[in-house]
């Protein structure tokens, strides 16, 4: 899911031209390995990457890209492109193979893993890239892969968190016009960009590759990518790890709600026990932190709570909503700076840095929405599944990204796709990794998608983050990550 750690390193992708073009394969050429329906035997023609502002591409990285149907189920259709980046194992004498990943999103680009591998705050070590081909693509649709084309004009007037009825069909009407404008304009694909599809896009990239086996590494997002590969091409994986792991079972809203805001609700009460070992740094003194968020929402009902300023409060009201979305941002920080800017709201004098809800990224409604059923009946649904969400998390009464993520697809006219039957075969033993206090993929929904596999080992680390395949983490979970990757059977 959408991460602060994960746009620092994805960035924003433009759309570039592509750099290079898989082509057909002369009569005769071998393929190591079986091919998607849809795709005729491709040998990648690599060229030179595409130039964008540093740090990438890596001198040693090059580009490609390679054709495949813009809808699985109709293989002799319409056709899209696939940008892909590959950066070779640099011990050829070593190579185990090829790592193919993706970052999440959903909806983010992926080819950045393989244009600069060496980033040495998420990138690869020296050892993994002496032993993998690091292949890594932008998913259908997304950035340098023949972005969808959409106009978010829809989206402007609807209301980030609907308060009424009628605010609500504003919601649905909004999204249903978005998604219908992305689909006149962009054809099939735009119907067609969920993690079933994608995870067949990358077999395509296997075989063309002529590879037997790929390892996969999902970050966030990417996991459920993951799972749907494990799930049709369960004989074609040397291994996979999926590090913050989604809930890989259509949990529907309420449990989406409710994980995510217990989770936000379990951080809160983490930072008041912070608070209570550390007395003479923590900005809150003399109540619990509990106690702030409760009095914090007490006023906000009331209507009397205002922004802080720098001599005492403003004239403009926080809404309970808006105090939500802010615990939702300011949570994933660490504790002294989180007991300070309750403080400052809590006195009104200070600094707050508000964030704002809601969720108009394009991909969303394209990607999530076809692969989670999130679908709420009316408003009378919606305001009694967010009160019972509101009594399982009380100090901070939802989590905003998911909320928004729920929002986000309401009305749309693409209805969700179901579950792919699994495939006959046995996926290699699986590693899940997963913080404690993972705010944008809770622990319940890793518990759930470790337990889906027949061997997987889930992971966790007693940290509030998200994206753990990261230098510095307390545990080493990069580290775990890699050795796993390098011997999935030891």
């Amino acid at each position: 899911m959408t991460t602060d750690s994960a746009r620092r390193r994805r960035g924003t992708a433009a759309l570039l031209a592509l750099a290079a073009s898989a082509t057909l394969a002369a009569p005769g050429a071998a393929t190591a390995a079986p091919e998607p329906r849809g795709t005729t035997a491709q040998r990648v023609q690599w060229g030179p990457c595409p130039h964008v502002d540093p740090p990438y591409p890596d001198p040693a990285s090059e580009c490609a890209t390679i054709e495949v149907p813009a809808d699985w189920a109709n293989p002799n259709g319409p056709k899209t492109g696939l940008f892909v980046a590959r950066h070779k194992a640099t011990d050829p004498k070593r190579r185990i193979g090829v790592l193919m990943s993706n970052p999440g999103g959903p909806g983010a680009p992926g080819a950045d893993d393989a244009l600069n591998p060496t980033d040495p705050y998420q990138g690869y070590t020296p050892e993994m890239r002496a032993r993998f081909d690091i292949v890594a693509f932008d998913p259908r649709g997304i950035a340098r892969s023949r972005g969808v084309e959409c106009d978010e004009t829809p989206l402007a007037g609807a209301p980030a968190r609907p308060a009424t009825a009628t605010e609500f069909e504003r919601v649905r009407t909004a999204n249903a016009r978005f998604v219908a404008d992305c689909v006149r304009r962009t054809g099939p694909l735009a119907k067609n960009m969920d993690a079933e599809a994608t995870a067949r896009d990358m077999d395509a990239i296997r075989a063309a590759l002529g590879e037997r086996k790929i390892s996969f590494l999902g970050h966030s997002y990417g996991t459920l990518i993951g799972e749907r590969y494990a799930r049709i091409f369960p004989d074609r994986l040397r291994a996979l790890a999926l590090d913050s792991a989604m809930d890989p079972g259509q949990p529907g809203p309420e449990r989406y709600l409710t994980d995510a805001a217990v989770t936000l609700n379990n951080t809160l009460k983490r930072v008041s026990s912070w608070c209570a070992m550390n007395a003479a740094t923590c900005a809150i003194k003399n109540k619990k932190v509990t106690t702030v968020a409760e009095e914090l929402f007490a006023r906000a009902d009331a209507g009397t709570l205002r922004e802080p300023g720098p001599n005492g409060p403003t004239a403009k009201k926080v809404s309970p909503d808006r105090l939500s979305d802010f615990l939702g941002d300011v949570l994933g920080a660490d504790p002294a700076s989180v007991a300070q800017q309750l403080a400052a709201l809590h006195s009104g004098t200070g600094e707050v840095h508000w964030l704002g809800g809601g969720a108009h990224e394009t991909a969303l409604r394209l990607v999530l929405c076809r692969d989670e059923d999130y679908r709420i009946r009316d408003f009378a649904e919606y305001r009694a599944i967010r009160d019972r969400v509101a009594k399982a998390a009380p100090y901070v009464r939802y989590e905003s990204q998911s909320l928004s993520f729920v929002l986000a697809c309401q009305g749309s006219p693409l209805p969700p796709k179901p579950v792919p039957a699994r495939a006959t075969g046995t996926p290699p033993p699986i590693l899940v990794v997963n913080a404690t206090h993972d705010l944008a993929t809770p622990l319940p929904g890793a518990r759930r998608m470790a337990h889906s596999f027949p061997r997987a080992t889930l992971k966790t680390f007693d940290v509030v983050g998200h994206w753990l395949y990261t230098t510095g983490i307390p545990g080493d979970p990069k580290g775990l990550i890699d050795r796993y990757l390098l011997d999935p059977r030891r």
